[in-house]
Formats: C-alpha cells, structure tokens, sequence
C-alpha cells in the first residue's frame, strides 16, 4: 500500500524518536536540512549537525551548510577531510564513492561519540535507492541509519514537506560532490576540481538553476534543465556561457543535449556494477 505523506512524516517521527542523541551528516542540501529540522524538533538538543569540508565541494556549500545550522539553531561541527589522500582515490575507480564515504562517515562516528551521540545518521532518501551509490555500502557497513529512506520519504515528498515546513532549503538544487564530474578513470586533481567549481559558479551566474560541467580534459560537458535548455537557444547567454568556461580552463565547450540527469556518468556502468551500488531497502532485503 503507498503511503500517504503525512503518514511518512509520521513514520519519520517515530523513527527519529527512537534513536535518541543523534549525530547527522548535514551538507546543508534539501534532504539533510529537512532532516535536521525535525530531529530538532523531536530531538531537541540531542541532535548535533557535522558538515565535512573538502575540495571536492562547490566553493559555496560550506557556507550554505553554516548559514542552515544557524537558521535551525542547532549544534554544528566542521570536519575537514581531503579525499585525494585517500588510497586509490584519485584514480576515480567505480567505486570511489565508497571509499570517500568510509573514510568521511568513520571520522564522523569518531566525533560522534566522543561528544555522546551513539546514532549518525544521512540525508539519503527513498529515491536515491533507484541509482549507482557505491557510498550506500559503506553507510550499510558502519551502521549509518537513513531514517528518510527508512520511512519511505522521496524527493518530491521532501521538497513539498519542506515547503510546507518554510525551509529555505525547500528550493535548493541538489549539489553533488564535485567527483561525480570525472568519467570512471580519469585522474582527479585539485586543479581539475576548481576548474569544474568555477565553470559551474559561472553558469549558476548566468541564472542556470540545475547544471553539471562534466570534465572530458580540455573538454566542458554542460549539463542544464531541460526546461531550461531554450536559453542556451540566445547568442548572447550562449556566449557568455562559452566565455565562463573558458575563462575556468576549458579549451572546448560542448552542450548536451540529453540534458541535466543525476548520475549521467554511470551511464557506462556494466548493469551488474550498478545493482552491487544500490542501497537496498529494509523491504527488499
């Protein structure tokens, strides 16, 4: 039987009400805030916020994860981590994900309960068990609870629960991990990485809401809405598009025409390497 939302906050509530002192991984992203709002409110002081601080964030998200903490009033510790120290790392194998998302959820259960909170908890949602997220492993692994996935909460259910809630986040594209910009293979770099930060940064200027610059090495693969892609249709914004990824270290532009969609880059995934990825589900188990 499909529930209803109401019934999934509900289920959401009494999840949370049995975790008890509850650390949450916060990104500050529309999931994670609106699952910090309610911890606050079922939790109150026992819900402390961690935000991990990487080169592999868009420059603004750090700022943005503060700004939500100090809105939700509620307790909030900067980690600082670099992914590219991590073995095999930077070689960007299909299983990157995983090996960024143990070591940053380790480092988070360490400071966890050394201030008392035996709980961590994520932002992943009923949706996200649908695609390639190696990182869900790791989570399974070292105990993460996803209590939005647990009570069967998707995005379009965040979002409008959200709304109705008054988070600013309610309108806030998701804002992946730089690393999901790189085809499998390819070598990450920290020059790479601020090039992709910038040509984004550029777009977003320019008033583009959902976008991806995927790296090719000297070639920018632009990722906008659908519904947005008309304006790339306008001389002048295509040029001063062209010219933002230019001026990020890009020698060519190339425009996809298939559009923004979350995971293009595992689209060359072999089917069994993505299904040993999905997190699977309490019911599926």
């Amino acid at each position: 039987m499909v529930m209803k939302r109401a019934e999934k906050l509900k289920r959401l509530e009494k999840i949370i009400r049995g975790l008890g002192p509850t650390a949450i991984a916060f990104s500050g992203g529309a999931d994670s805030s609106f699952l910090a709002a309610v911890a606050k409110r079922i939790l109150g002081g026992n819900a402390l916020l961690v935000t991990v601080v990487s080169p592999f964030q868009p420059r603004t998200e750090k700022d943005t994860a503060c700004r939500r903490a100090r809105q939700l009033g509620m307790p909030h510790i900067l980690i600082r981590l670099n992914p590219l120290r991590i073995r095999g790392f930077a070689h960007n194998p299909p299983n990157r994900c995983y090996l960024c998302k143990k070591s940053i959820f380790s480092r988070i259960i360490r400071l966890a309960r050394q201030r008392g909170f035996l709980v961590v908890c994520d932002g992943t949602n009923a949706d996200d068990a649908a695609d390639y997220r190696p990182g869900s492993k790791a989570a399974v692994e070292l105990g993460i609870r996803s209590p939005l996935q647990e009570a069967e909460l998707g995005k379009n259910d965040i979002l409008a629960i959200s709304r109705a809630m008054k988070l600013s986040s309610a309108g806030k594209p998701s804002m992946a991990c730089l690393a999901s910009r790189f085809p499998y293979g390819t070598i990450i770099t920290r020059k790479a990485l601020s090039a992709v930060d910038k040509a984004e940064e550029g777009l977003r200027n320019l008033g583009f809401r959902e976008v991806r610059v995927r790296y090719h090495g000297d070639v920018a693969r632009i990722e906008v809405a659908r519904d947005e892609m008309w304006r790339m249709s306008r001389p002048e914004i295509r040029r001063q598009a062209a010219a933002a990824i230019h001026k990020a270290g890009f020698a060519y532009v190339a425009l996809d025409l298939d559009g923004y969609r979350t995971g293009s880059m595992n689209d060359v995934l072999p089917d069994s390497v993505r299904l040993s990825g999905r997190r699977i589900r309490d019911s599926e188990r």
